[in-house]
């Protein structure tokens, strides 16, 4: 892959790069140590399985992490994403939205696995999938932040409440309004968006941009020519490459970075959902600061990722711990 790696699960507390302020509202609640005692080795066996479904599968890294906001963006963090269907029960894991691949799944089965082995019925899958994302991006050359832990696995998946999710042909003010409604605001859009710095899109997500635009039967005028063109080759006009993929982020697609910003200045930004951040005011002047200051990026980002996880969660007796993830118990 020639690209470098990190082991988070070797990263002491006094190492981290930032530190970040529990929201008061949730403090009482979730805790950095709240495994500590009960199940010590819970960050090693974690950041073990994403590192080898990493070694196997370098877009496990995005498929993790977009994974891990579906959930949180629908209904709040509590693992109902990876709720298999049954006979009497359809949920949000087999809608088109949520097909990723296996591995995706696959790794936190194998973290759930390891972890009820060692820590009986005391770690939820939510936590798990928390960790893991965090482990995606530190695997990608992200930045690290310690994850607040405690919450509880809910019981229940609506598959019609993935309207929740922000899509690729949604105007900005609409997703902005999906952020909002969940306690987000127009920083943590910005930020947040900042995770296709990795990952891949399947062509129908954007190529009306490259044919026909808004109806026009021409390109989105605002795309690059050369990145267009480019573009084109990998996803002809025609329904049998409808899956071919691009990169998200063709400067450095599997590296965790700030060029994302850097491709919405030069108008390569893959995605129409994408681009549409220097089309307003305020999140194209968040686009071109962090453009400019990777740090700051990186820091912003791990805070509105802390933010996220606190989404609409279950803590105390509410919701469950499940012994296997797919399932309830």
């Amino acid at each position: 892959m020639g690209h470098r790696v990190h082991f988070s699960y070797f990263i002491i507390p006094f190492l981290c790069r930032f530190s970040f302020l529990v929201p008061s509202a949730y403090s009482q609640f979730l805790d950095y140590r709240f495994y500590d005692r009960s199940c010590p080795d819970l960050p090693m066996m974690v950041g073990r399985n994403v590192w080898e479904a990493y070694r196997k599968e370098s877009r496990v890294a995005a498929t993790l992490l977009r994974l891990h906001f579906h959930d949180c963006i629908v209904n709040g963090c509590d693992a109902s994403v990876l709720l298999d269907d049954t006979r009497d029960f359809k949920g949000e894991k087999s809608t088109p939205v949520n097909r990723m691949l296996p591995l995706t799944f696959e790794v936190i089965d194998n973290i759930k696995e390891d972890v009820e082995s060692a820590c009986p019925s005391t770690v939820s899958c939510v936590d798990i999938l928390t960790l893991a994302a965090r482990e995606a991006v530190l695997l990608s050359e992200g930045p690290f932040w310690l994850v607040p832990l405690g919450r509880r696995d809910g019981t229940t998946s609506n598959p019609k409440a993935v309207v929740q999710i922000p899509t690729p042909f949604e105007p900005l003010e609409n997703i902005t309004a999906k952020f909002t409604s969940k306690g987000l605001d127009l920083k943590d859009v910005v930020a947040l968006s900042g995770a296709h710095t990795i990952g891949f899109a399947q062509c129908f997500t954007f190529n009306s941009r490259l044919f026909n635009f808004q109806g026009t039967g021409q390109p989105d005028p605002t795309l690059d020519a050369s990145f267009l063109s480019n573009l084109r080759k990998t996803c002809p006009n025609k329904a049998s490459a409808n899956t071919n993929i691009a990169p998200l982020d063709s400067e450095s697609t599997y590296r965790f970075d700030n060029a994302y910003y850097e491709n919405l200045v030069r108008n390569t930004g893959l995605l129409k959902s994408d681009q549409a951040l220097m089309t307003n005011p305020d999140t194209a002047a968040l686009v071109n600061i962090y453009r400019m200051y990777p740090r700051l990026f990186f820091h912003d980002f791990a805070t509105s990722m802390v933010k996220l996880s606190y989404v609409g969660i279950l803590t105390g007796e509410k919701g469950q711990i499940r012994k296997d993830c797919r399932f309830v118990n």
